[in-house]
């Protein structure tokens, strides 16, 4: 069910919903937290099936707040229950003027009372998420540097700006490789890496913090090589004195992984999509301490092959 509300107010969208639970069954009770989505308008449709996704596993109440331009403030407002709003209950804010300038004001009258808040970018996010009106007053803060304008740009200007509670999709992409890759490093025979090389996509950040992480935990050179024409990770080389372990993935599907003295194993390891990385982040509530390290210690030292 879809309801629009015209020039309306959060207080009036918020006594909407009280009356949708106590008319209906349109209940806030189970969910687990509020996912506060920070989207253009090209991106609303894309989050709200996104968010519907991930609140099967989290459910959760999801408010997306649009810009829809620098006129007059006006707030149009649309709220989806039932089948348009899969496990969660879905509010869209579409503001102008300067009723932008403190979403936050737009949000609070709507978050559940005593559950976390979470805040997406799911494009463009601020320079410093934490200080962020909105991002201020979430437990976490979510962005994704592999969908903005200039993602290496964004991706290393975040350690001078990392806060506990920040948090990147393209960390979440590269935690099945990282699952794999501690596997195969845990086995005999137990030799040092000295050097790391992970290729693809150049500007997939995911393949900078999957080699920042490498190179950090393993105190090994770390080296991005872009590969023409990848759509992200295809290769992982773990260089050792007596024989890599390569983890190799062309297709973008199925990762192939050898090493000395071992049979060739493939695994099944498809490029995650959206909607799989939200829910992976939404998992954890917590602060994320490994990817702080690694977006702090890591990041500075990975290498891009032939960049000048």
């Amino acid at each position: 069910m879809i309801i629009d509300m015209p020039d309306t107010t959060a207080n009036d969208v918020n006594r909407r919903l009280v009356r949708l639970r106590d008319e209906g069954g349109a209940v806030a009770l189970g969910r687990v937290l509020t996912l506060v989505v920070l989207a253009d308008e090209r991106d609303v449709e894309e989050a709200v099936a996104t968010t519907n996704d991930a609140s099967r596993e989290h459910p959760c109440r999801v408010i997306v707040v649009a810009p829809t331009g620098d006129g007059e403030a006006r707030l149009d407002a649309q709220i989806r229950v039932g089948g348009d709003a899969g496990a969660s209950e879905v509010v869209v804010l579409r503001a102008s003027g300067p009723l932008l300038e403190r979403r936050d004001t737009l949000v609070m009258p709507l978050l559940l009372p005593d559950a976390p808040i979470v805040a997406w970018w799911p494009r463009e996010a601020p320079a410093e998420p934490s200080a962020d009106p909105v991002g201020a007053m979430a437990h976490r803060r979510i962005t994704d540097t592999t969908a903005v304008e200039d993602p290496i740009a964004m991706l290393h200007a975040l350690p001078a700006v990392s806060r506990p509670g920040d948090t990147d999709l393209a960390w979440a992409r590269v935690t099945l490789w990282r699952a794999l890759i501690a596997a195969a490093v845990e086995q005999p025979p137990f030799e040092s890496v000295h050097g790391v090389r992970v290729e693809g996509e150049v500007r997939h950040t995911s393949l900078h913090l999957l080699a920042a992480w490498l190179g950090d935990r393993l105190g090994a050179t770390a080296t991005v090589v872009p590969v023409d024409g990848a759509e992200a990770i295809t290769r992982v080389v773990l260089q050792r004195k007596d024989g890599d372990i390569v983890l190799d993935r062309p297709d973008g599907r199925v990762v192939t992984i050898t090493q000395p003295g071992k049979p060739e194993r493939r695994i099944s390891l498809p490029i995650r999509k959206l909607n799989e990385a939200l829910i992976e982040e939404l998992r954890r509530l917590d602060p994320d301490e490994v990817y702080e390290q690694t977006l702090a210690k890591g990041l500075p030292l990975v290498e891009v092959e032939g960049a000048a």
